[in-house]
């Protein structure tokens, strides 16, 4: 009985946790170019158990004989959430009008051969330990210093890995990526591309990191690679605020059973305990 309110409790874990995923991607469907995070739920292994026979009695010298096991079944250990994974799909293409806003548009990228899935292409960024982020959120300013950033402060790097000097608004970004400043050539805006992208770490602010800290591979130098930029638009999030809060309700009802059942093992053992225990 003590192993059912185990199972049922890691269910409702669960779930809390399953909610709380989809609260944050409700809570970013208007973050530009926010990735939904999906959940794999998985069961705990099965223990078999076994009984153990015995014959004659027991015995100072010689102890238990035993006389061979007897199966008595599988037992389930209940679930837990593994871990979450970013859904990388291309969210839709919205203008903006405003110069220092960038969307990348997918054209083609390769599909990973052990993965079997595509590969995705961010914004190069500079961390604030001075590695390299990588972020879909096209929603760019520039700083008090001329310098292309993110809301946050990251500086926007080019393909050489330098920060991007915007010393006046008189600038262009082609779909190519090449930086056009008061009609000079001032670069080209770096692009990384990740035939794996479920190995990155993502953290606050949708910026994401290789677990190594190793650059990814520029986006431009694969052939395989394609896409365009869009100067003056941004990648809207590509949660599906419908289909999430459908799947918040279901977490939800899985939640409250969990409870009920937590609730009846809880009723047994009081039964057991007072009533029973009196006879």
């Amino acid at each position: 009985m003590f192993r059912g309110f185990y199972t049922a409790s890691t269910g409702m874990i669960a779930q809390q946790r399953r909610t709380e995923m989809l609260s944050n991607n409700i809570a970013n469907a208007n973050t530009p170019g926010f990735k939904a995070e999906q959940s794999t739920i998985r069961s705990f292994p099965d223990l078999l158990m076994s009984r153990i026979e015995q014959k004659g009695n027991p015995s100072l010298q010689n102890g238990f004989a035993p006389g061979g096991a007897q199966t008595i079944g599988s037992v389930n250990n209940g679930v837990y959430m593994q871990e979450t994974l970013p859904n990388f799909a291309q969210g839709s293409i919205v203008e903006s009008g405003n110069v220092t806003d960038i969307a990348l548009t997918e054209g083609n990228v390769p599909i990973d051969e052990e993965t079997g899935k595509p590969g995705t292409i961010f914004f190069k960024l500079q961390s604030k330990d001075g590695g390299e982020a990588y972020t879909r959120n096209g929603n760019f300013t520039v700083d008090g210093e001329g310098y292309l950033v993110t809301p946050q402060g990251n500086y926007v790097l080019d393909q050489q890995n330098n920060k991007i000097a915007l010393p006046s608004e008189n600038f262009t970004i082609s779909k190519e990526g090449n930086i056009t400043v008061e009609g000079r050539a001032a670069g080209k805006l770096g692009v990384a591309f990740s035939a794996q992208p479920d190995t990155l770490v993502k953290r606050d602010n949708g910026l994401f990191y290789t677990i190594d800290n190793e650059p990814l591979q520029d986006a431009y130098a694969n052939n395989q690679v394609s896409f365009t930029l869009e100067q003056g638009f941004t990648e809207s999030s590509n949660v599906d605020s419908s289909q999430t809060m459908t799947a918040m309700m279901e977490a939800y009802r899985v939640f409250e059973a969990n409870q009920k059942v937590l609730q009846a093992y809880d009723r047994s053992m009081d039964k057991a305990v007072n009533e029973i225990g009196r006879v």
